[in-house]
């Protein structure tokens, strides 16, 4: 078990369950769960396993990736990609890379459908930091009825719960920043999709889930080394933004048209993985090489770094995105595993924590417990009630990377690696 020297003891009972959006028994339908708070009061998920205890399934992908699973009623998607690049031997020929989209039964893991998505535009060529996540990084989204995918030359794509191929929009055939690929998932707002498409075009773009045409567009060259995903954010007005954490700074939009709003100073990074968390009008932003920590009210308009940033520190989260947990907000930085909680109202520091090197996924809170997942030491399962504590240590029997956030069900917890996708329950119950 690691040190838990440094943890303390909350000075406040948490509320998670009344101050925050989440899922219990319902739809796990985007990247990190409801708007991306990547928290749920599902019941019954297991704090405890391995290879022998509490696996219900594993099903072996026809290839890597690093996009989340997400959940649709009885059923599970997941992205993955094949052909080059899936660090087995030599990247190969780069024209044979493809794309798959999986329709998996949450039951038992049977694969219920694969479409295979072959490359519509050549894509950046494999190197060292882009195969540590893929071809195949973007989380789908889905409205209940389809599912919608970004594959980012290869642009966005609508699919039926049947796999039927519905529509595919180009966005864009630019080079990210660095030659890293793209990594950005879709979000759905009214009867649109928006793409982050910062590496493929320096935009936003809104396509109608109908058509997919273009609904609007708002380009700026220095969305380029943004990787986050947009956020909706309910202001005290009644009405809803959208939040995209940018290089330097945090942007605000109109989700209907895309007029630009508001920015404020923000991660002080030229790149920018993790997306920020919302609540109240309040939006988060954590992340940097060097370390930040912001919290900007939304609502205003133009330059708002001065007159709505609430507070600033200084803490490292560089690709995981943070979460809200009640009072405070925890982060993960990527290198090093350590576990941060900041007050909210304050930003001053809870906690600290050392707990495994290398994490790429962003954590979740489930229940009152955050769920850590390394992308080599397994996942950490760490107590958010009276007392921080790490509470277990859960590996499986897999040697590839798991960069993939959580997906979490009523008494299911989905988790995916570079070889499969694992269904942990409590399977002692009859």
């Amino acid at each position: 078990m690691p040190d838990r020297t440094g943890f303390v003891r909350w000075l406040s009972a948490l509320g998670i369950v009344a101050a925050l959006s989440s899922a219990e028994s319902a739809d796990w339908s985007r990247f990190r769960g409801p708007n991306g708070s990547a928290v749920s009061d599902a019941r019954g998920v297991p704090t405890e396993w391995s290879a022998s205890t509490n696996l219900a399934w594993k099903t072996p992908l026809p290839g890597p990736g690093s996009s989340s699973p997400i959940i649709v009623g009885d059923r599970v998607f997941v992205t993955c990609y094949s052909g080059y690049g899936t660090g087995r031997g030599s990247a190969g020929d780069i024209q044979q890379l493809q794309r798959h989209l999986i329709c998996v039964s949450l039951k038992d893991g049977q694969i219920l459908w694969n479409k295979e998505v072959a490359a519509k535009q050549r894509d950046e060529s494999y190197n060292d930091m882009l195969g540590k996540h893929g071809y195949a990084t973007s989380t789908p989204v889905s409205d209940g009825e389809h599912i919608f995918v970004f594959f980012g030359r290869s642009g966005v794509l609508a699919f039926d719960l049947d796999g039927q191929q519905l529509w595919q929009t180009l966005v864009g055939e630019g080079s990210s920043s660095h030659g890293w690929g793209s990594a950005s998932s879709p979000i759905l707002y009214r009867d649109t999709v928006i793409v982050n498409a910062a590496a493929e075009a320096k935009s936003l773009i809104a396509l109608d889930k109908k058509t997919g045409k273009v609904a609007w567009r708002s380009d700026a060259d220095s969305i380029h080394g943004s990787w986050a995903t947009p956020v909706l954010v309910d202001i005290p007005n009644g009405k809803t933004e959208l939040v995209l954490n940018a290089p330097y700074e945090i942007w605000g939009f109109d989700p209907d048209n895309g007029d630009f709003l508001w920015f404020a100073e923000g991660v002080r990074d030229d790149t920018i993985c993790g997306s920020v968390v919302a609540h109240d009008g309040i939006v988060y932003a954590i992340g940097g090489r060097s370390g930040s920590a912001v919290a900007v009210k939304a609502g205003g308009r133009d330059d708002v770094s001065k007159s709505r940033t609430l507070w600033k520190k200084s803490v490292r989260s560089y690709v995981p995105s943070p979460v809200l947990a009640g009072e405070h907000i925890l982060s993960v930085n990527n290198d090093d595993g350590v576990l941060t909680g900041l007050n909210t109202k304050t930003g001053e520091q809870v906690f600290k924590q050392r707990l495994a090197g290398d994490v790429y996924a962003s954590p979740g809170v489930i229940n009152g417990k955050a769920y850590v997942v390394t992308r080599r030491s397994g996942t950490f399962v760490v107590n958010l009630s009276d007392k921080v504590e790490v509470i277990s240590e859960n590996k499986l029997d897999d040697d590839t990377d798991f960069n993939a956030s959580p997906a979490v069900t009523d008494g299911k917890l989905l988790l995916r690696s570079n070889r499969a996708l694992y269904c942990i329950a409590n399977t002692s119950k009859k």
